[in-house]
């Protein structure tokens, strides 16, 4: 089945969603917890960095915790998955480097990059919304298999910016920041909580479920659901 939207903004999720969990979880988080230190060591003085430290500091609620502290934090959430803004920001402008160097390509669904085409030739505009830090979301974005598809896309969201990703307020920010109206933007993510708080912010939500994906057996709760990206057609609205 066909799910047609007439909106003007597509709000994409990242894991689950364009792309594997598994590769994040295999290849990014392994590729992060080994270059933790020397991050920490190495570019201490980045005003970026030093702030993230500040975070972890505030979080585990140890205003002088030294570097192998906060590495040991980091590594904690690691492993439980957690979304926790300073985690994001490090993991982001370790895996931007790798990017950089060529250590990493990210991964894309197949159906997704030329759904992505189409939708932005005909009007509709492209942004991310991933708990993901939007350096990490840029560096994806940038050295996808297909290339550079950053022109695709009107602008980033993660945590920082916006706010937890199962808040409405997250996601009131986000169309306040657009200058989208709620009823002109879906949001597309196969998380049940994240499609429960766009909808309660007026958005259209879409579940993504993908066979093998965490929350593939769970469901997407009553929201609509499509298993691949050419199973939705948006165009523009005329209103």
């Amino acid at each position: 089945m066909t799910l047609r939207h007439a909106i003007d903004a597509v709000v994409l999720d990242i894991e689950g969603t364009t792309s594997a969990t598994g590769f994040v979880v295999d290849v990014l988080y392994p590729y992060a917890r080994s270059r933790f230190a020397a991050l920490l060591s190495e570019r201490s003085g980045d005003p970026e960095v030093a702030r993230a430290v500040a975070q972890v500091r505030e979080a585990i609620g140890e205003p002088g915790a030294d570097a192998v502290r906060v590495e040991k934090a980091l590594n904690a959430w690691l492993d439980e998955d957690r979304k926790v803004t300073p985690l994001k920001t490090l993991q982001g402008l370790i895996w931007a480097e790798g990017f950089a160097r060529g250590d990493l390509v990210s991964h894309f669904y197949d159906d997704v990059v030329p759904e992505l085409r189409a939708w932005h030739s005909s009007g509709v505009r492209l942004y991310v919304y991933s708990s993901g830090s939007v350096a990490a979301q840029r560096a994806w974005f940038t050295n996808s298999p297909e290339g550079d598809l950053t022109s695709l896309l009107s602008g980033l969201y993660d945590t920082e910016n916006a706010g937890p990703k199962q808040e409405a307020e997250s996601y009131r920010r986000i169309s306040g920041s657009t200058g989208i109206e709620p009823a002109k933007l879906l949001f597309l993510s196969d998380r049940p909580g994240e499609l429960d708080a766009a909808r309660a912010a007026g958005w259209h939500a879409v579940g993504i479920r993908r066979p093998g994906e965490p929350y593939f057996e769970q469901g997407v709760g009553d929201h609509a659901a499509a298993g691949t990206f050419d199973e939705i057609t948006v165009s523009r609205s005329t209103s």
